[in-house]
């Protein structure tokens, strides 16, 4: 079994409150579960306004596959929603 994980972190221009933070992130959350069928969350950074940390990740039988997973995954968050990407990485792990 491989466990494939990726992990971002990005700026959020113009948040002024976490109202506005949630706005942003909840629907990348979504569609990384929906369009992916992976497991995504909010990991850290919660108190922060201007920055989110954001990871998710998928269990299948190759390491090229869950990476090519998390890649279009990056794609996705960096072509289709209004944030600045700060950091980026993806591992895999067998178990």
């Amino acid at each position: 079994m491989i466990v494939s994980m990726i992990k971002v972190i990005f700026e959020i221009p113009g948040a002024a409150n976490i109202k506005e933070k949630r706005r942003v992130i909840k629907p990348v959350i979504e569609k990384l579960k929906k369009r992916f069928q992976m497991s995504a969350a909010e990991i850290d950074l919660q108190d922060s306004l201007s920055f989110a940390q954001i990871g998710g990740a998928v269990v299948s039988n190759s390491k090229t596959f869950g990476e090519t997973v998390m890649q279009k995954a990056f794609k996705m968050i960096e072509n289709e929603t209004p944030v600045r990407i700060q950091d980026m990485s993806i591992h895999s792990e067998e178990f």
